[in-house]
C-alpha cells in the first residue's frame, strides 16, 4: 500500500474503519482480493511476483498492511519482499507484540517499510526507518494516516485523507460508514502545490505525480483501492476496486465474513 487511512476505536459500531490505496508498477503481476486457498480464513490480494501481500485480514479480525518508505533511486533492495511481513502475520497465531518482537529481528532484510498489525482490539505500528525507540507503538484511539514516510507525516494527501475520513465518520445517527464513500475518498487526484512537496530522492516531476492520493503515470500508479470495515460484533466487510493503467476501474469485489464463518461474496 502507499496510502493507508484508518480510524481505530473511534466509531461506536465499527472499531476499525480503513481506506487504502495500493500503488505499484502496472507490469507487476497481481491477484485481486480473494480467500487464500492455503489459508481460507484469510482474505487479501496477492503479489504474484515475490509473494506476500499489501493488505490482508482474517475472519477473526487479525489484519495487517504495509507501505513502502520512499528513499529514491539510491534505496537498497531488500533480501525479502515487504509483503511477507503481512502474509506472515495473518497466517500466524502469536499476539501482535510477539510477532513484532520476532519480525523486527530481521528488519534489515527488508527495504524501508511501515507496518501496521492489528488483532481486532489493538493496532500496532512500526517502521524499519523509525527514529529511536520504541521499536513499535500500540496506537491509542484516533484517526491515522501513513503514506511513504512515517506514521502521520503530514504530507498533503495524508492530511486531506484524514480530514475526509473524519467527515465520513459523522453520518446520521444509526448509520454506519459507507464503503462506497470510502472508496470514492481514495480517488482524489489532487496534486500537492510545489511548496508542499516532500523531498524523497526522486525528481520534482515524479514527486508531484506521487503527491496525489490516486496516482496515474504511464508505468506506475494506483492498482487497487480497499475499504475495510470491522463491526463490533466481529463481522468484516472488505471491498476492493481494481484499476488498469489508464486509471479506469477494471474490476470490483466485495466479501463479508466473521469468526467461525466462511467468506461470502456480496
Amino acid at each position: 500500500m502507499c496510502l493507508i487511512l484508518f480510524a481505530h476505536q473511534i466509531h461506536p459500531d465499527f472499531p476499525l474503519v480503513l481506506a487504502a490505496n495500493r500503488d505499484e508498477f502496472h507490469a507487476r503481476p497481481t491477484a485481486a482480493a480473494a480467500p487464500w486457498p492455503e489459508a481460507p480464513w484469510v482474505l487479501g490480494g496477492r503479489d504474484l511476483l515475490a509473494g506476500g501481500t499489501w493488505l490482508a485480514i482474517c475472519q477473526a479480525g487479525r489484519w495487517a498492511a504495509v507501505t513502502n518508505f520512499r528513499e529514491g533511486a539510491s534505496a537498497a533492495r531488500g533480501e525479502r519482499s515487504r509483503g511477507h511481513l503481512v502474509s506472515d502475520y495473518v497466517t500466524d497465531a502469536s499476539t501482535p507484540a510477539d510477532y513484532l518482537d520476532t519480525a523486527l529481528g530481521d528488519e534489515d532484510r527488508y527495504a524501508g517499510y511501515n507496518l501496521l498489525v492489528g488483532d481486532g482490539v489493538e493496532v500496532f505500528w512500526t517502521s524499519n526507518r523509525r527514529q529511536g525507540p520504541p521499536r513499535y507503538r500500540s496506537l491509542p484511539p484516533g484517526i491515522y494516516g501513513v503514506s511513504n514516510h512515517l506514521l502521520d507525516t503530514p504530507w498533503p494527501k495524508v492530511r486531506r485523507g484524514k480530514a475526509e475520513l473524519a467527515k465520513l465518520l459523522r453520518p446520521p445517527p444509526g448509520a454506519g460508514p459507507d464503503p462506497d464513500r470510502l472508496l470514492d475518498l481514495l480517488m482524489d487526484r489532487t496534486l500537492a502545490a510545489e511548496q508542499e512537496l516532500p523531498s524523497t530522492g526522486v525528481t520534482a516531476e515524479l514527486e508531484r505525480a506521487l503527491s496525489a492520493a490516486f496516482i496515474q503515470t504511464s508505468d506506475y500508479g494506483t492498482r487497487s483501492s480497499t475499504a475495510l470495515l470491522r463491526h463490533r460484533n466481529g463481522t468484516v466487510l472488505f471491498a476492493e476496486r481494481q484499476f488498469d493503467s489508464t486509471g479506469r476501474t477494471s474490476g470490483e469485489s466485495r466479501f463479508e465474513g466473521g469468526a467461525g464463518e466462511g467468506w461470502s461474496i456480496r
